[in-house]
């Protein structure tokens, strides 16, 4: 089924399947996905290595352990780089250009990367947190990287402090709370199938699809 002007914007905890249930959504609804394809047209769009977008990613604090002593030198070199300063609202704001792009092309599921919050003002946007159980997700995510449980809980804790401290710097709102989104759903409850079609059945709902 494809649908136009719809965008939907996942975010979701490590582990969780929220990328998979995005997957679903887009292909349900016929939406173009998009993932860390945002890196890759973030630094098309700007001419800048995706390597600088990738150590941002998600990340708030991560552009100046890249460039470390760099910066100053590379402000001097340009006088104009990024208006006098290699920040990371720079960055941010390449990459909302990016997302805004993209939403004003085509239907869109976009997974994370402060997406509900650049199109916070179109009427067709839905926005949902994917969530699960936390034994559940530990093992996903020990499978997923090779690890032991211990591992991966800690990687989970440093991860979603990363994305807590990018999603709340950059929107004002609390990443994974509930009145920071239109939705909030525990993927643990029913698998990821039964929760993808409970999104898409409050979707058409809400925009009477």
């Amino acid at each position: 089924m494809s649908v136009d002007n719809l965008i939907i914007c996942v975010g979701r905890q490590l582990g969780s399947g929220g990328c998979e249930i995005a997957k679903m959504l887009a292909e349900n609804f016929g939406c173009k996905f998009y993932d860390k394809e945002l890196i890759s047209m973030a630094a098309e769009q700007s001419g800048f290595t995706p390597k600088i977008f990738e150590r941002h990613d998600e990340n708030h604090g991560a552009l100046k352990t890249f460039f470390g002593p760099m910066t100053g030198l590379l402000e001097r070199i340009t006088g104009n780089f990024y208006n006098s300063s290699i920040s990371q609202e720079a960055l941010f704001q390449i990459q909302s250009e990016a997302i805004w792009k993209a939403a004003q092309e085509s239907s869109c599921v976009f997974v994370g990367r402060c997406a509900d919050y650049v199109l916070r003002n179109n009427p067709r946007l839905f926005s949902v947190f994917i969530t699960a159980d936390n034994t559940e997700r530990t093992e996903v995510v020990a499978q997923r990287l090779g690890c032991d449980t211990e591992t991966a809980r800690k990687y989970i804790e440093r991860k979603e402090e990363e994305r807590a401290a990018y999603y709340n710097y950059y929107t004002s709102k609390r990443w994974g709370e509930a009145q920071s989104y239109d939705l909030c759903v525990n993927s643990s409850l029913l698998g990821l199938e039964k929760t993808t079609k409970i999104i898409a059945q409050v979707i058409n709902d809400r925009f009477n699809i």
